[in-house]
């Protein structure tokens, strides 16, 4: 793990066709650390004839010979290259991520040091493996039908802030497996990230435009999306933004994906080892200070232990150490900003105006930087607003329930459906209970995502997946040639 250091950046230019250009007249945006609340570094939106530029560059790209005519297995051999430049610098992009959102390092040194490196490595060899086409006999038995599997085209990526490095490259790994060529818009509270990947990229041999980044807020974003030189949109974020983004897609029969938010269920059994239960509530519930889509911040327990749980779950959440993210002893970091600390109170508010009971936390913990205690409510109705919509900070809510029907019901009665856990001492019983949630994801006595599987969400979590061999498949489209016998 990296030893923490000052870390200052400032940029004035953004990679766009295989150059770094400076945005002319464009505005200064400042990156402020979360945790001290001081600057760290600054850098220039892109305009939208720059924007333009990077997406022709990007079309230009496709037919590029360089890029567009060599075999999978050259390009695997690129991805690899790429891996092995993000290896190198694991630590210090790790460093930069927990300094603009505040994860803290034990966490971020995983999450967007090594995860994007095993990411790549992951789709390398699915681009080296995976034929291009296949032939099928005709169904008919009159010939045989080819089926081929060719890049998407241009793919615009708009990412988000809580895992910046990560969720970019779940995006750009498969898409550049597939020979796509891509045009990245990250955060603006993480856009310096960005900048280090593409530099990544390109000490790695990436063909000029392959891959690309546009700066800026959600105007620029939106501009990405409509640009007619898109052939595909992957988007990680808000529902509110993803069904924008999905109303824009479908007027323009344009294909998305879309991973959006998440109200998840933990439904804790009668049987559950408690200790096991609040020992894993610091990946499954609190992870990132709340602010990870899938978490199951909804916690369904029998009726009959509900004060017993709720209890020891408010302990375990006291009980995290809160504070500076760069010491790697701190589990729970500061927000992103103090917009987002601001809505994460006014959801605490709504609970402390319902007839929920509040077992811990509520309040800042420090006068210095976003932070929020980790918060408990015990005796929450599923009904409530602090039950239904999504805080993304580090508020749960107990929830007690009658019967595992009964649990189903509630974990169902969701907006969402993106992750949840079950909990329980019996393997098998908790698994039959899984396959019961309408979920995209769902883990027994544990949640780990896993590259090699897909994710995603269902209802307004989402549309589509990605990772796997699903997430490589959403940057082909298939070709079939028939052929007379």
């Amino acid at each position: 793990m990296p030893t923490p250091t000052a870390v200052e950046f400032e940029h004035t230019t953004i990679p766009i066709g295989g150059r770094w250009v400076r945005p002319e007249g464009s505005d200064v945006v400042s990156v402020v650390n979360p945790a001290t609340e001081k600057t760290i570094g600054t850098y220039l939106n892109a305009t939208t004839a720059l924007v333009d530029d990077a997406v022709l560059a990007a079309k230009q790209a496709l037919s590029n010979p360089d890029w567009a005519n060599i075999e999978p297995s050259h390009r695997a051999d690129l991805l690899e290259r790429f891996a092995d430049e993000l290896e190198a610098t694991a630590g210090e992009r790790a460093m930069l991520t927990t300094v603009q959102n505040g994860m803290p390092i034990s966490l971020s040194y995983m999450a967007e040091g090594i995860g994007p490196v095993f990411t790549l490595r992951y789709f390398a060899y699915l681009c080296r493996t995976t034929p291009v086409e296949e032939t099928r006999a005709r169904i008919d038995g009159a010939g045989t039908t080819i089926v081929r599997h060719e890049p998407v085209g241009v793919v615009a990526a708009v990412t988000p802030w809580n895992y910046p490095q990560n969720l970019a490259m779940a995006k750009l790994a498969p898409a550049l497996a597939a020979g796509c060529t891509i045009v990245l818009k990250p955060a603006p509270e993480t856009t310096l990230d960005a900048f280090a990947v593409a530099a990544a990229a390109e000490r790695a041999g990436l063909p000029p435009g392959v891959l690309n980044v546009v700066t800026g807020a959600a105007d620029i974003g939106e501009y990405l999306v409509e640009h007619p030189g898109v052939d595909k949109v992957a988007f990680t974020g808000s529902t509110r933004a993803g069904t924008a983004i999905a109303q824009t897609c479908g007027r323009l029969m344009r294909p998305v994906t879309l991973e959006l938010g998440g109200k998840s269920a933990a439904i804790v059994l009668d049987d559950v080892d408690v200790e096991e239960l609040t020992a894993g509530l610091a990946t499954t519930s609190l992870l990132n200070s709340g602010q990870t889509c899938y978490l199951s911040t909804r916690i369904l327990v029998p009726r009959e232990r509900h004060d017993e749980i709720a209890e020891a779950v408010a302990d375990a959440a006291a009980a995290l150490a809160i504070g500076d993210p760069t010491d790697a002893q701190t589990k729970l970091g500061p927000l992103v900003s103090a917009r987002q600390r601001d809505h994460v109170e006014r959801c605490i508010a709504l609970g402390n105006d319902s007839d929920a009971i509040l077992l811990t936390g509520g309040g800042r913990p420090s006068e210095k930087g976003w932070f929020v205690s980790p918060t408990v409510f015990a005796g929450v109705r599923n009904t409530d607003p602090l039950a239904r919509s999504e805080v993304f900070g580090p508020v749960l809510c107990v929830i007690p329930y009658d019967g595992v029907d009964e649990a189903v019901a509630i974990a169902n009665d969701s907006d969402y459906g993106l992750g949840g856990t079950v909990w329980t001492s019996d393997s098998e019983r908790g698994l039959a209970v899984a396959r019961r949630i309408e979920t995209g994801t769902i883990g027994v006595n544990n949640y780990a995502l896993d590259v090699g599987a897909p994710f995603g969400g269902v209802k307004f979590s989402g549309l589509g997946r990605e990772l796997g061999p699903e997430g490589f498949a959403a940057y082909r489209v298939s070709k079939s040639i028939f052929l007379k016998s």
